[in-house]
């Protein structure tokens, strides 16, 4: 009953939260000398929200807005050298290890030989594809997509470029806001797998009011197809 399933990137497939969250930590311990830890991450995120519209998703406005915030909260006191680090750092992220989730080589390999499979991400496009070819996944995707936003807009013009109807159409990620709800809203059917933490600006904070399937693990794809082709033959 499907003719393409798309699968989030970040904290679907592989691990990306947790280097973000680790980078944090290094630079709210850079600016204790300015302000509380609280503080410093309150307005790193304001930061970051504010500049989406700028530099986009990743590692490259993670590193602006941490410069930009730096200089804020230390009044244009930041020494260069402390700069310097904070820039190291995002030259750190960019060639940190690609790690998957448990269960995602297996899983998205034995759905690959059933399916049409795409990747359906948002981020920096030299970033994600880095990381794509890192994986050893990209044999497995019929098509990839590297958007700026995933919001309904963007999955109507996805699914329509690929000829499928929204209904045949399967999005599989970790974010509600990115991934689920938007294509819900396309007219797409979605998968909800958690990751074990959500950036801030991904978290709903609101009723939705739609009942989303959720699977625990990645690894429970599978079996969910088969019974839900099952429940509707």
């Amino acid at each position: 009953m499907l003719d393409m399933i798309a699968f989030d990137a970040d904290d679907t497939l592989w691990h990306n939260e947790s280097v973000f969250q680790a980078t944090e930590k290094q630079f709210v311990e850079l600016l204790s000398s300015y302000h509380a830890a609280p503080r410093v991450s309150e307005r790193l995120l304001a930061t970051e929200t504010r500049n989406l519209h700028h530099f986009g998703y990743g590692v490259k406005g993670f590193t602006l807005s941490m410069i930009e915030t730096a200089i804020e909260l230390s009044e244009g006191s930041i020494r260069a050298a402390e700069i310097e680090r904070i820039i190291k750092w995002g030259h750190e992220m960019l060639r940190a290890p690609v790690q998957l989730l448990e269960g995602v080589r297996e899983t998205v390999e034995s759905l690959s030989g059933e399916y049409r499979l795409m990747l359906l991400t948002k981020g920096d496009l030299f970033d994600q594809e880095s990381k794509l070819a890192r994986s050893g996944l990209g044999d497995f995707f019929n098509d990839v997509q590297i958007v700026s936003e995933k919001d309904p807009p963007t999955y109507r013009r996805v699914i329509a470029r690929v000829g499928v109807s929204p209904e045949r159409f399967l999005m599989v990620g970790n974010s509600l806001k990115s991934d689920i709800l938007p294509a819900l809203e396309a007219g797409a059917r979605a998968v909800h797998i958690p990751y074990e933490t959500t950036w801030a600006h991904e978290r709903v904070h609101h009723d939705h009011g739609r009942q989303v399937v959720q699977l625990s693990a990645i690894t429970e794809l599978p079996a969910w197809l088969a019974s839900s082709a099952t429940a509707r033959d």
